[in-house]
């Protein structure tokens, strides 16, 4: 496959499957792009020849769709590069035909004001990876006392508010942050589970973790929370977003919600679908996440989740940890997995087991992210932005640490056979990544 230069004319992705949830396009054909923008896609399109000056790209028969859209991961800078720099995350998401993210505000300084928000996306811009966007936080410095002035967030280029890898657990708070979102139209994101009841756990509560001698978490500390902000959020209105759910009864809650007529979505991560707190096994600590690995009835049941609509989109959930961090005993290991090199085989898994076809797998991860970000992305359409993903569904390849791009190689994946190879990513018309380049 030939490679695009950094100042883009006009460029014929020939000989390719295209796939475009938002049309529900799937068939062989071409795509046309011109700069930063697509001008044509579809079935049969170069059938008389490919225009006059354009540079060819051959897909080979290989897959071709919208750049992925990651609405959860946590970049180290500003603050703590030693886990993960703008640059390493960007190197990451393009290896894994990531072009647009959104990073949370668990940053150093955190995300709750207007020039932390401007500073994330100049450094992003400057390193012209994966386009950056960013959360502000609920509360100032994420303590959950106060909330911050979201409008002014929300101006400056904030996409939507979370506290992060916090749970926002003061009850009158997170109501007074439901009604201000709500006035202005603005999603809340909420990582769901009490820190009293998780406090001092190191995965789920259960049989596993008595054999193993570690201290539980309960599911229902997760399962509380979702409850608890659905109850709000009858009172307030407004939009809610449960992140990285992983119980059957928090799903069920969410389900429940949804059929009431209620403006709450949810997201799971691949770690939940794919894997169950066996992966934990000798004290692995690449398996210790928040919220932890759980049951594989749970784990069923978050498939389930994807399968009937429950679960809206499926996010990465990638937060890099420093290898101090993660070689020590399990109940001193810090929890969090890298996720977005392995975020599309992952999900791949769900097709490749017969749960999604591919463009219902794809719609996870693409069309529908954008649209609950408000983002100008996921979409194989005229005057979109030219950026895309050729990949392979069915070629194998071993998740190790020397085939990641981030700095941290801490995947809860590690050494797990997958099937899905990104074999170009381009961005604004630009190829960031190419295999083998």
């Amino acid at each position: 496959m030939s490679v695009t230069d950094d100042t883009p004319g006009r460029v014929a992705y020939v000989n390719a499957r295209l796939l475009d949830p938002a049309s529900g396009l799937d068939a062989a054909g071409g795509l046309l792009s011109d700069g930063e923008v697509i001008v044509e896609a579809g079935a049969g399109l170069f059938d008389t020849g490919v225009p006059d000056g354009a540079q060819v790209v051959d897909c080979a028969g290989a897959c071709l769709a919208p750049g992925l859209v990651d609405m959860r991961m946590q970049t180290g800078e500003p603050g703590e590069e030693h886990k993960e720099t703008l640059a390493t995350s960007g190197r990451a998401a393009v290896a894994g035909g990531v072009t647009s993210m959104v990073c949370l505000p668990n940053t150093e300084p955190v995300i709750d004001d207007m020039s932390t928000v401007e500073f994330v996306a100049r450094r992003a811009r400057k390193h012209g990876l994966a386009k950056v966007y960013c959360y502000g936080a609920i509360t100032k410095g994420l303590e959950g006392r106060e909330i911050t002035e979201m409008a002014m967030l929300s101006e400056a280029g904030a996409v939507a508010f979370t506290d992060g890898l916090k749970t926002v657990i003061d009850t009158q708070v997170m109501c007074r942050a439901l009604a201000y979102a709500g006035t202005f139209g603005f999603l809340l994101v909420q990582h769901a589970e009490d820190p009293s009841l998780a406090a001092g756990g190191d995965m789920n509560a259960g049989e596993t973790a008595t054999r193993l001698g570690l201290a539980g978490i309960p599911k229902q500390a997760e399962i509380i929370i979702v409850e608890r902000d659905i109850r709000l959020l009858e009172m307030t209105g407004g939009r809610l977003h449960f992140a990285h759910l992983s119980t059957a009864e928090s799903l069920d809650a969410v389900r429940r919600a949804k059929a009431a007529g209620l403006a709450v979505t949810c997201d799971t991560a691949p770690p939940y679908f794919a894997l169950n707190e066996l992966a934990v096994g000798d004290y692995r600590t690449f398996a210790k996440l928040s919220p932890p690995l759980r049951t594989e009835a749970d784990r069923q049941a978050v498939i389930d989740g994807i399968k009937d609509g429950t679960v809206d989109v499926i996010a990465s959930d990638h937060l890099p940890q420093d290898e101090e961090a993660k070689r020590l005993p399990f109940g001193e290991a810090t929890s969090g997995g890298t996720g977005l090199e392995t975020l599309l085989a992952v999900t791949l898994e769900l097709v490749h087991n017969g749960h999604l076809d591919l463009l219902g797998a794809l719609d996870l991860v693409t069309r529908k992210p954008a649209a609950m970000m408000g983002l100008d992305a996921g979409q194989l359409k005229p005057g979109a932005p030219a950026d895309l993903v050729i990949f392979e569904p069915e070629t194998g390849w071993q998740v190790t640490e020397t085939k990641l791009h981030s700095k941290s190689k801490n995947s809860p994946f590690d050494g797990r056979p997958v099937q899905g190879r990104i074999l170009r990513t381009v961005i604004d018309g630009r190829t960031v990544f190419e295999l083998g380049a």
